[in-house]
């Protein structure tokens, strides 16, 4: 029995996601080790993500493990993923994706987004913040960086009323119990990517492997629409520390993408929809579409006040 070394980010999300994966593969007849290391985005806690750079914030140690042969895939959340790769890694397989919204959670179950008083909300996520600005502009964020446990004790603690986090990872850490709203996702539309595994490998790992590896995790509808949002974001050049926001959903034989950028403050919001069957070209259309519309300029100014 071949055993598939894992790679992943030692957080207890990411842990619960690489034995998810390792269970996939069980069931097709391989064995898994689980290689945990911190990366930069782990250690760094006292800057936001566009502060320490936002290019492989998350993923580098662990591609750089795939390039050497010290791991043979590396499981990351699908977000996490710079939109252009390195051309000797390639990724293999999309879990099924959770649902993608956000969602609030707080220790009073009265504490919600529509509330009229200013609530201090946290956050790591520039989308997250551009949105609140846009959508409910009475309420502050908070720089809330840290894994979920983390920021579940700054919330204990007094350091926010309440917290946006996506509900992949709320549900997958059994934090259910502590959201007081589900965000419209047509609303709050999430980051590219959200919600999946993403498995990448060295292009160079063995085609077998390769193949069992995508036959237990991949999960086609899912690749279609990861797909889609990822060529979205290659096209815009956006990254994960940028308001860039992209959500495809299949309607029959065809897939659905809305997308867009937010400006820091939400006041300006470039967006666009279609419609298509090819993640490629769909991706394309729709960025250039936005870039068109301003989307560079305003990525551009973003970057600028950002000082990434």
């Amino acid at each position: 029995m071949k055993t598939v070394r894992i790679g992943t980010r030692n957080s207890a999300l990411a842990l619960w996601q690489a034995h998810y994966v390792g269970a996939l593969l069980e069931k097709e007849g391989l064995a898994y080790e689980i290689v945990a290391i911190s990366t930069k985005g782990d250690q760094i806690l006292d800057r936001s993500l566009s502060k320490i750079g936002s290019k492989g914030v998350f993923t580098e140690e662990l591609e750089t493990m795939l390039r050497a042969g010290e791991i043979d895939i590396a499981q990351h959340s699908a977000k996490d993923l710079p939109s252009h790769l390195p051309a000797e890694l390639e990724l293999i397989a999309f879990t099924e994706r959770e649902s993608a919204e956000d969602v609030v959670l707080s220790l009073d179950p009265s504490k919600n987004l529509a509330s009229s008083e200013t609530l201090r909300i946290g956050t790591s996520s520039t989308r997250r913040r551009a949105f609140l600005s846009h959508f409910y502009p009475q309420h502050t964020a908070v720089e809330m960086r840290g894994n979920l446990q983390t920021r579940l004790e700054k919330l204990k603690n007094g350091d926010c009323d309440a917290m946006l986090l996506a509900f992949a990872g709320v549900h997958r850490m059994e934090m259910e119990s502590y959201i007081t709203q589900h965000l419209d996702i047509d609303q709050f539309v999430p980051a590219v990517g959200q919600g999946s595994v993403a498995i990448q490998c060295a292009v160079s790992l063995n085609e077998d492997v390769k193949s069992l590896v995508r036959k237990a995790c991949n999960h086609p509808d899912t690749e279609a629409r990861l797909l889609t949002e990822r060529h979205l974001l290659a096209h815009l050049e956006g990254g994960c520390s940028v308001p860039v926001y992209g959500h495809a959903v299949l309607k029959g034989d065809k897939i659905a993408l809305h997308a867009g950028v937010l400006s820091l403050d939400g006041v300006e919001n470039i967006y666009h929809s279609a419609e298509g069957s090819d993640p490629a070209i769909l991706g394309k259309e729709v960025a250039m579409e936005l870039i068109h519309l301003g989307a560079h300029q305003l990525l551009r100014k973003i970057r600028q006040q950002l000082g990434s």
